[in-house]
């Protein structure tokens, strides 16, 4: 059962994280959020933009909006996400899963 997550709207979150395997290669992923940005039913969501680390004689960029807050232990939330990086040197890398907890329930 979802959970409605307040939080101060100023807040973001970071996340380390590491591309699918595509040509046998991965890229790094290390990211910052944008605020939050209220969405209907009293959550919110997060944009990001940015680089994936050079690697490969390659990079790749990507523009993502983050899923809905997801409340765990000791008043944080989570976002999921799940999205694809652009096409470079001929292919893409899937990025997902969760970013950083941040506060705020």
């Amino acid at each position: 059962m979802y959970t409605k997550v307040k939080s101060d709207p100023a807040h973001n979150h970071g996340s380390v994280t590491h591309t699918s395997c595509e040509q046998g290669h991965v890229h790094q992923c290390l990211d910052v959020t944008g605020p939050a940005v209220p969405t209907s039913g009293g959550s919110h969501s997060h944009h990001s933009e940015g680089w994936v680390l050079y690697e490969d004689g390659h990079s790749h960029y990507y523009k993502a909006i983050s899923g809905p807050a997801l409340p765990i232990n000791n008043n944080y939330h989570v976002h999921n996400w799940d999205f694809y990086t652009t096409m470079d040197a001929g292919h893409r890398h899937r990025i997902s899963g969760p970013d950083m907890p941040a506060y705020g329930v």
